[in-house]
């Protein structure tokens, strides 16, 4: 690679870039979620079995979380700039696509191809601000971006179900197309980097998105024969990266305790936060017989007080430090859980009520964690670092979709109303060990303040 002469400079228009960095993770994690309420219209449309079907969901999460963990690992020694207008361009182009595909095949590589592209801007914008963003600052704007995230998982089905009822399922294609829009701001905005010597490891990239794909796939099929291919890619996997000078994974991260504390508990919040997404829609009209826009409603407040307490959270983070919303984000999403367990069949209401500390709870965590990992490792292991935990976090989302689907069907024969009040218990104990996880944190990071003393 050349080397580009202009100097980084000290300071970046945060304000600006933050706001429209924050539109741009909305407009793509929305489309993560659009879909779920389409996918009954699609399945008729195109004349689909639910299992072809569940590919339009699974790949697009497979393919997103890889990809955050490439771009994130790539910005380590290619400008942000660039591979934010190569995610970018390939996001507005699939969508495009995606707005004539009339038949399964073009609909799913369409849905790749934006996966792919969208990766750049959540895997990158955390890295930008822990590279430009001085940490007395940098918690508001994490925050930000962490409840932009948020809002886009709430607003997906309001939106997704609007839209598909009145014009169509092609449409939501077009709402990602704004992406277009967004380029010349970006180019005027973001900083002129240096390119750094560098050479990627696209073997330890495949090992690792096999290894993923068809971890997903085992949990969905439950087939030895998948369990096997997953064992011997993720043997390959650490062979590899133990060889390597430059791994895709770096494995000194795994030997970060700390560092490895944070990767579970952001592992077990997606999984909670995506499997509640998944559930309440079911509850909503298994049990309450309500239409999709209704249901889009009572998850609307959530995901509006999530946006709004961002910049309260944010200025927490920056004068108190992470591990007050830390541990407070765990409060919230146990009290969450347990109204859930003990209130899910009482009304529609003490379901809106009770995800809305399940939204906040998840904006306190996603936005203390990113900020901490900036904090503990070293900056030139940021990139990597952040691209590891988003990757552990969107798998975790995926695996709690799966989680909530496996309980469901084992668990089936059971009065609704007691069958999520059951499912939701078992999401308490799960909380309850991410707790202990972040307390354990805690007391380590108290006891080296200490010794440092």
């Amino acid at each position: 690679m050349t080397v580009i002469a202009e100097e980084v400079p000290n300071s970046i228009p945060e304000k600006k870039i933050i706001f429209l960095w924050s539109f741009a993770v909305w407009l793509v994690v929305m489309n993560t979620t659009m879909f779920n309420v389409a996918l009954p219209t699609v399945m008729t449309d195109l004349a689909l079995t639910s299992t072809t079907a569940s590919w339009i969901i699974s790949s697009y999460s497979i393919v997103f979380a890889i990809g955050t963990l490439t771009y994130s690992r790539l910005s380590d020694y290619i400008p942000i700039a660039r591979l934010l207008f190569i995610g970018l361009i390939m996001v507005g182009s699939a969508s495009i696509i995606g707005f004539f595909a009339h038949e399964f095949y073009l609909l799913l590589l369409a849905r790749i191809f934006q996966a792919a592209g969208a990766g750049a801007v959540l895997g990158l914008g955390l890295v930008l601000a822990s590279k430009y963003i001085p940490l007395s600052r940098r918690g508001r704007a994490m925050a930000f971006i962490s409840s932009a995230a948020s809002l886009g998982f709430g607003l997906g089905p309001v939106i997704g179900g609007a839209i598909t009822e009145y014009l169509g399922w092609n449409y939501l294609f077009a709402v990602t197309a704004i992406v277009f829009f967004l380029l010349p701001f970006f180019h005027r905005l973001l900083p002129k980097e240096q390119v750094t010597r560098g050479k990627f490891d696209v073997v330890g990239a495949l090992l690792t998105g096999v290894c993923v794909t068809s971890s997903l796939l085992f949990f969905t099929s439950f087939s030895f024969y998948v369990l096997a291919v997953t064992i011997v890619v993720a043997i390959l996997l650490i062979i590899h990266i133990q060889k390597v000078k430059m791994p895709f994974l770096r494995p000194e991260l795994f030997s970060h305790h700390q560092y490895a504390k944070l990767l579970y508990v952001g592992f077990i919040v997606f999984t909670l936060h995506f499997s509640t997404l998944f559930m309440m829609p079911i509850i909503l009209t298994d049990v309450y017989k309500m239409d999709a826009a209704r249901v889009g409603l009572i998850i609307f407040p959530g995901a509006i007080l999530s946006a709004v307490a961002a910049q309260v959270i944010g200025r927490i983070i920056d004068r108190f430090g992470n591990m007050p919303l830390f541990l407070t984000g765990h409060g919230l999403l146990l009290i969450s859980t347990i109204l859930f367990s003990l209130t899910a069949q009482v009304s529609p209401l003490s379901i809106m009520f009770s995800y809305m500390f399940m939204s906040v709870g998840f904006s306190s965590l996603t936005a203390s964690m990113s900020n901490e990992v900036t904090r503990i490792l070293p900056a030139a292991s940021i990139g990597s670092g952040m691209g590891m935990l988003q990757l552990c976090q969107l798998f975790g989302g995926a695996f709690g979709v799966t989680l909530s689907g496996v309980l469901l069907k084992m668990e089936r024969g059971i009065w609704p109303g007691f069958l999520y009040q059951e499912v939701f218990f078992y999401f308490t104990i799960i909380v309850c060990t991410s707790f202990l996880t972040a307390l354990f944190y805690r007391q380590k990071l108290n006891e080296k303040k200490s010794f440092t003393l």
